[in-house]
């Protein structure tokens, strides 16, 4: 049992409540990363997304936390300065104190505004911020900063160029085809086995180091492989079959809607109501079926004239229907109006339908029901997969200092070999998943709806290209932004799609608040730093 001085209790319990809070802010304001483009895009609703979420952070922490939170504690800092120095130790917790804190309030403020700022900007500016207010430059091992601050400019573009190559195959493919049900099915396959070989490789060859298991070279080869080709053969078996029976179901429905009988009911005028607005809102699903109770008689005597009449019946017929008004008829006695129908009407709109048309002529595909069901399905697998990387990248940005705080307290080295507690990861990820569930929704809906239309044929590209940046990251020990790389491939794909299809200027807005958070961040872990130590010499 480790019992502490008072003054080492205290800073410990402050810690760790400060990390939780910390841990809270990174799981409200970086969810979106994972499952902002998913539930966007309808695949997924916010409450189902926040359960996978939980699951799938609680995993990326315990099985890759550990090789970022070993950057975060050991490499941005020169640690032969706290050696060096008489309190060093005493230093030394202070500062993971005040980068826990200084990285805490600005991660509060930005999620408070909606901003989805960078984690790892802000704590690895909190890690300098308190060795500078104490070494000067001297204290920062400025080679690796540059690295890491280099990886943060190069990640958005790695992660937008897979994530456009990705949805440029997945257009060639499957979008532009005029049958695209066969097709889309036939990159699920592919698609689920790629992920499960990826992260299969990710644990093989990293995460099974936090539990002491080393594996052979062959076996980190041949286990990610067989995971793969497995995946695929379930795929082909199972999921396929299924799939295609709940698209064909959907389409079958879609385009033969039971029609609507003429009971009591239809005399109810709140029902009534409510049966023309969801027909109304039919029109925009499903190509235009005509089912009413009450007809109109103008329009019926101009239809038998047009098809009575000889050679020119079938012209005097397009003439009729292209003079008629596409409108959604609702039976209403109330409403009797000389020379029309004995219905009222809502009139659909000819602008909706030239908008759509201006879109897919700028190049904005738009997916089809049968790609919109199967893409789907595959985005709950692909979100699931950047949920996984995130918890394994972003939970260093938690628990980072605070793993640092306790190895030093249990230790009494400032440079230590010891191994990350899982224990620690687990409660930074708990930290993250709270979050997640309080406070999450908030940027949730800046990068799934705001920056830029998102289908979930280029959902799926966006998260796939994200996730695998930051997993590879992740395996480098690298601290770079999941915010920067989710961004970077909404922005590319979306910019494939259309030029008009990002909001540049909500862009503008997040690019500011990366670019303050490091000075930002730092500058507050300094004021904390210089205020905790100003009795040691």
């Amino acid at each position: 049992m480790i019992v502490l001085p008072a003054t080492e209790l205290v800073i410990v319990v402050v810690g760790f409540l400060i990390a939780f809070v910390l841990a809270f802010g990174v799981g409200a304001n970086d969810v979106a990363n994972s499952f902002g483009t998913s539930v966007g895009s309808k695949a997924l609703s916010l409450r189902t997304a926040c359960i996978l979420a939980t699951i799938c952070e609680l995993a990326g922490s315990i099985l890759l936390g550990g090789r970022v939170s070993s950057t975060i504690r050991k490499n941005i800092i020169d640690l032969g300065q706290f050696n060096a120095s008489a309190n060093g130790t005493d230093l030394m917790l202070y500062g993971h104190l005040s980068a826990l804190g200084g990285s805490c309030i600005w991660l509060l403020l930005a999620t408070l505004f909606k901003l989805p700022v960078s984690g790892s900007h802000s704590i690895v500016g909190a890690v300098i911020g308190f060795s500078l207010v104490r070494f000067g430059k001297d204290g920062v091992n400025w080679s690796k900063v540059g690295e890491i601050v280099g990886s943060w400019f190069l990640s958005p573009i790695a992660s937008g160029v897979v994530s456009t190559i990705i949805f440029f195959c997945i257009k060639k493919t499957v979008l532009e085809k005029d049958k695209p049900l066969t097709p889309a099915l036939m990159t699920l396959p592919f698609l689920y086995g790629i992920i499960i070989a990826i992260n299969t490789f990710a644990v093989v060859i990293e995460g099974l180091k936090s539990f002491g298991v080393h594996l052979p070279l062959w076996a980190i080869i041949v286990t990610p492989v067989a995971s793969g080709l497995a995946t695929v053969v379930i795929v082909l078996v199972l999921v396929i079959p299924l799939q295609r029976r709940r698209v064909q179901v959907h389409m079958y429905n879609i385009h033969n809607p039971k029609p609507p009988t003429c009971t009591e009911d239809n005399q109810n005028p709140w029902k009534r109501f409510r049966g023309t607005i969801t027909r109304f809102i039919s029109q925009y699903r499903s190509p235009p079926t005509t089912h009413n109770c009450v007809t109109n008689p103008d329009l019926e005597n101009k239809l038998a004239k047009s098809t009575i009449g000889g050679n020119d019946s079938e012209a005097d017929l397009l003439k009729t229907l292209d003079s008629t008004e596409s409108s959604v008829r609702v039976s209403s006695p109330k409403k009797q109006t000389k020379g029309k129908n004995e219905t009222g009407e809502i009139s659909i709109p000819t602008e909706i339908e030239m908008k759509i048309e201006t879109q897919t002529q700028a190049g904005l595909l738009k997916d089809r029901p049968e790609e919109a069901m199967v893409f789907s399905s595959a985005q709950v697998l692909t979100a699931m997969f950047g949920s996984f990387a995130h918890g394994g990248n972003d939970v260093s940005n938690a628990i980072g200092p605070l793993i640092g705080l306790w190895i030093l307290i249990t230790t009494g080295e400032i440079d230590s070999n010891v191994n990350t507690p899982i224990w620690i990861l687990v409660y930074g990820g708990v930290g993250i998943s709270v979050g997640l569930w309080i406070w999450g929704r908030r940027v949730i809906e800046t990068i799934g709806e705001d920056l830029t239309t998102i289908t979930p044929s280029s959902g799926v590209a966006i998260e796939i290209g994200s996730a695998l940046t930051v997993l590879i990251a992740s395996n480098l020990g690298l601290p770079i932004s999941t915010t920067h790389c989710k961004v970077g491939s909404v922005v590319c794909v979306g910019r494939f799609r259309s030029k008009e299809n990002v909001n540049w200027r909500l862009f503008l807005n997040i690019f500011m608040a990366w670019v303050v958070t490091l000075p930002v961040s730092g500058g507050t872990s300094a004021l904390l730093m210089w205020i905790l130590t100003r009795h040691i010499s």
